[in-house]
């Protein structure tokens, strides 16, 4: 293979040469294993995967998706972690490679590290790289109400670099109203979304049913999945005690349980280490195209809750550099936390949510497993095997973090890129986004509303608390809110559509409430 005609594989074309995951729900809690043996766990079998153990000379940098515990207060853990997560893989495996990084939050961020990996191969800036993700919630959650004695507190030395957007993903404003967790923020978009579609309640959960059924059923097959039920449409949509209201209009069956000890990696490297190395070409997977973007950075400055510029452009981008449409796609993995952002992602491909192709390679998020900002290394991994079984056949996987804010796309086959591999600036294409106007936003309403788009957040079964964005009726300006914690009042919400329900809002404080009109 040549590196100059256009007509031949350049050597420094980025390839993905190996692939591992694993799913324990069986290890006794007792063993009390961490995060970094189960990840370095998958670690080893992407190694494997490749069938040259010489690849761990290779490695030059080790990339950690950052751990739910180091994301969310939710998710924080008594037991201590890693000063250094990603030195503390690679020294597990025995390598000392030149670059530790650690990711910032979003599950966008497996699919945005082969898109910068790729480019820093593409211009030899980078041998090759060992992209690893995971969690032991499942095995933190156990041993802490065990009260068990254990310390997963480790120091290898050294500080990780940093990699990603460090912004929190929602604003003062948004947390002053209780928003500031993805089970509060997804559902206000799927009400959205069902307003957008001139919905009722009871027929769009029917709607959200159907879509995930389809999940649950890939996921029923497959042996890594952590809910294999195979829940039926009827089922999903059937609420009772064992599938409660989580945050309206989710229940407990369409939301991502993240208590699971699950984990996967995979290696990046060019054509020219992997003929060095003596890798079989049959393992390769070439990167055919790629983008990432993000929408307006917080919610409330959205122009709607049922679109994404972000995701259509990117996706558009990434099309454009393969040569391909989306008709040219034979399988298909959409980011899947929640229904919401699964509807919108065909939205703005251009797909119908019963694609025949289906949407899943793994099961999704809801059924497959839930491991925080690590999903995407999995999906990653199994199109890695499916397009390892069909050859020159496409797959498209898609990325999502934070609250369909952050997206990146990755365009996959067997089939080699030709000529130098090359891809777009992601600035030019941000640029053009942050350019796209906001909704008029006011953090002090006063007077006559109407309800955009809402959700009642739940303890157990019991209503909680509800969160409104609005629009003043006067001015047409978004405003966030909360109903007074009355159980009639939230409710009221439940018991009929609120979409487009008029009320008053007033401003207290840096707390806006929102009454509504007596039916």
């Amino acid at each position: 293979m040549k590196t100059q005609s256009t007509n031949e594989v350049n050597l420094l074309t980025p390839i993905l040469v190996g692939c591992g995951d694993l799913m324990d729900d069986f290890t006794p809690i007792e063993t009390a294993r961490s995060p970094y043996d189960l990840i370095a766990q998958s670690a080893q079998l992407a190694i494997k995967d490749t069938g040259c153990s010489a690849i761990l000379q290779s490695i030059d940098t080790v990339a950690v998706l950052r751990s739910y515990a180091d994301t969310s207060h939710r998710f924080a853990t008594k037991l201590g972690g890693s000063s250094n997560p990603p030195k503390s893989i690679a020294d597990r495996l025995g390598i000392h490679p030149k670059r530790y990084l650690y990711t910032w939050n979003g599950g966008n961020m497996p699919q945005y590290l082969v898109n910068y990996f790729s480019e820093l191969i593409s211009k030899a800036e980078m041998k090759t790289g060992l992209i690893v993700g995971g969690e032991a919630l499942r095995t933190q959650h156990g041993v802490e109400r065990s009260g068990m004695d254990v310390s997963w507190k480790e120091d290898p030395g050294g500080e990780p670099e940093l990699i990603g957007d460090p912004r929190k993903g929602w604003n003062d404003y948004e947390d002053r109203h209780g928003m500031r967790a993805a089970i509060t923020m997804y559902p206000l978009f799927e009400n959205s979304i069902r307003g957008s579609r001139a919905s009722t309640p009871d027929a769009h959960l029917e709607d959200m049913a159907k879509l995930m059924e389809h999940f649950a059923k890939v996921a029923q097959s497959n042996p890594l999945a952590t809910r294999r039920e195979g829940w039926s449409a009827k089922r999903l949509a059937t609420i009772d005690g064992e599938n409660r209201w989580i945050g309206y209009p989710y229940p407990r069956y369409m939301v991502s349980n993240a208590y699971i000890d699950q984990a996967a990696s995979f290696i990046i490297t060019s054509v020219g280490e992997a003929e060095k190395l003596g890798i079989d070409p049959a393992k390769w997977i070439f990167l055919h195209g790629c983008a990432d973007a993000h929408d307006h950075w917080y919610t409330s400055e959205r122009f709607d809750l049922h679109s994404s510029p972000a995701m259509k452009r990117a996706s558009e981008l990434a099309f454009s550099m393969a040569g391909k449409s989306i008709d040219d796609i034979d399988i298909l993995d959409v980011y899947s936390c929640f229904p919401s952002a699964v509807e919108i992602a065909c939205k703005e491909l251009g797909i119908a949510e019963d694609d025949p192709r289906g949407l899943t390679v793994t099961g999704g998020l809801v059924y497959f497993g839930g491991p925080g900002n690590s999903y995407v290394v999995l999906s990653i991994v199994e199109m890695m095997r499916r397009l390892r079984s069909a050859p020159g056949k496409f797959g498209l996987v898609t990325a999502n973090g934070n609250w369909v804010t952050k997206h990146a796309y990755g365009i996959y086959s067997t089939t080699p890129v030709m000529g130098e591999w090359k891809r777009q600036s992601p600035t030019v294409l941000q640029d053009e986004l942050d350019k796209l106007p906001k909704a008029s936003l006011t953090e002090t309403p006063l007077g006559r509303a109407k309800i955009e788009t809402y959700t009642v957040m739940f303890n157990r079964s019991v209503p909680s608390y509800a969160v409104i964005f609005g629009r003043l009726l006067d001015t047409g300006e978004r405003f966030i809110a909360n109903t007074e914690k009355d159980l009639s009042v939230l409710s009221d919400l439940l018991s009929q559509d609120a979409l487009g329900r008029l009320g008053t809002v007033v401003s207290d404080n840096g707390i806006n409430i929102f009454t509504l009109d007596k039916p």
